[in-house]
């Protein structure tokens, strides 16, 4: 079993910048993939940004290219989402998510992750 608990959410103004966690509870942490995902009021959960297990790999969004950063740290089991130059639409409920062996479906596929945090509201003002 996983836990995983984010923070580092809160209200910024725009072009101002936070630093999300996620620290992991469990064994697997190491040897899987990580993912952020966001949602905003009304709208669907969607992709933000992924790494590999090793933290070699990395994959974003397009909203996210350029501006977000993700990364881990595997001895602190934790990882990171980096966000710069936030913009109002960034607003949303942050999550980060461990994703499951099955690897047919992509890194930014939703249901390929299998545990999920309780989320971090981000809320950037204009």
């Amino acid at each position: 079993q996983v836990q995983l608990v984010e923070s580092g959410g809160g209200l910024v103004q725009a072009g101002g910048s936070l630093r999300l966690s996620c620290a992991a509870t469990g064994r697997t942490f190491s040897s899987r993939d990580m993912g952020w995902f966001r949602q905003a009021p009304g709208k669907e959960r969607e992709f933000v940004a992924a790494i590999n297990w090793s933290g070699g790999s990395t994959d974003y969004a397009d909203s996210a290219k350029g501006r977000f950063t993700i990364s881990r740290d595997n001895a602190k089991n934790t990882v990171y989402l980096q966000m710069t130059s936030l913009q109002p639409e960034d607003t949303a409920v942050y999550y980060c998510a461990v994703r499951g062996t099955d690897y047919r479906r992509s890194r930014s596929n939703l249901d390929s992750y299998d545990y999920w945090g309780q989320g971090t509201q981000v809320t950037v003002s204009s």
